[in-house]
């Protein structure tokens, strides 16, 4: 079976024998296949990347395979000028978030995975490791130069180029040749059209505001709404069709991909991968407490796809993430609402999937 559109009422509705939980799918959005990040921290680009492809199926324009690692060099173009005029006291890494995926489509356009694929010829397997470092190298020695010249980008896009190969100036798609900007014209994706929101009590409700978490090197503000309201704003937009890019914490010992669950179990043990088990009760204050102490990092981004409810009716949100077609659930996985209300850093959606009362406080 051909995974070109994924139905995840086929694949999600698959009984697993060794574990008890039963899924009823409420609601899903299409969206395109699973892939597989490797050994690399470009979550961010797989997750929003799928998710503007869920995107332009909504909006009826049609089935795109876009190139994840395209949008991954040109951001480690913007972090290099960012660390080089902050004179290095900046983050550079492999780290990023969902608005500078749209942000750079804006800023370099798009491209689609058949013609950069960001592995050059001979190359199999992302691993962004050596490049890294030898990226962060030349900018720490430019940096250290009394008088630095512009020079450095050349050797800095040489090394991109031999790391992810080089990227064709035009190409064509259906018979038409575009270029990356042009491309993206043609599909329409604005940066104007999708909002970051968040839930944390030390800033005002109904404002934005530059969250503190390392990846944020942009300065991105995201809208900020009680926990309450931002599940609300999850629900309306699965119903609505309107898919989520999620960003949160996976380093929880109740996530497991193996078993296909993000859970917050009252009493962890092994018997909350064979049948659903009681679940923490998660407050505002909870949520704030866990992110102050660093229990609630922004560890990853993954595509909300859909809604579940178990035998038992809790409610679950269906989560694509992009570790390949791993697990009971090939790839895909199940999140508890208390996970998603406890571990749910930010996330990031069209604003017309946010709810009209909501959209009109926040003069969206």
């Amino acid at each position: 079976m051909t995974r070109l559109f994924v139905l995840l009422g086929l694949l999600l509705s698959v009984q697993v024998l060794q574990a008890q939980y039963e899924f009823t799918i409420v609601k899903d959005c299409r969206c395109t296949d699973v892939k597989n990040q490797q050994r690399t921290g470009t979550c961010w680009s797989f997750s929003t990347i799928s998710f503007l492809e869920s995107e332009l199926i909504r909006q009826g324009k049609g089935y795109y395979d876009l190139s994840e690692m395209f949008i991954v060099r040109n951001i480690y173009r913007d972090k290099a000028r960012n660390y080089f005029l902050r004179q290095g006291k900046a983050q550079f890494g492999q780290g990023s978030l969902a608005h500078d995926v749209v942000r750079a489509a804006e800023m370099a356009g798009l491209v689609p995975e058949s013609v950069y694929s960001g592995k050059p010829e001979g190359v199999t397997y992302y691993d962004h490791t050596e490049m890294e470092a030898v990226l962060k190298a030349i900018l720490d020695a430019v940096i250290r130069q009394k008088k630095p010249t512009q020079r450095w980008w050349a050797a800095f896009d040489a090394t991109l180029d031999a790391y992810m190969g080089p990227v064709p100036e035009t190409f064509v798609v259906d018979g038409v040749t575009y270029s990356p900007k042009t491309f993206a014209e043609r599909l329409e994706i604005r940066a104007d059209d999708y909002v970051g929101l968040t839930s944390f009590t030390h800033h005002p409700w109904y404002r934005s505001f530059v969250l503190e978490i390392p990846d944020n090197y942009s300065n991105g503000a995201y809208l900020n709404v009680p926990i309450d309201e931002l599940e609300q704003v999850v629900d309306y937009a699965i119903e609505h069709g309107f898919s989520v890019a999620w960003d949160g914490d996976v380093s929880e010992p109740g996530f497991s991909q193996k078993h296909g669950l993000a859970i917050v179990p009252e009493s962890p043990s092994d018997e909350m991968w064979t049948h659903p088990v009681k679940e923490v009760a998660v407050t505002q204050a909870m949520r704030q407490q866990t992110f102050e102490s660093y229990q609630t990092t922004d560890d990853h981004l993954m595509h909300l796809v859909g809604i579940a409810r178990d035998q038992n009716g809790k409610k679950y949100y269906i989560i694509k993430n992009s570790w390949g077609p791993i697990g009971p659930y090939e790839g895909y996985l199940y999140m508890s609402e208390p996970y998603f209300r406890l571990k749910t850093v930010s996330i990031f959606l069209h604003r017309d999937g946010v709810p009209p009362e909501l959209r009109e406080k926040l003069s969206l």
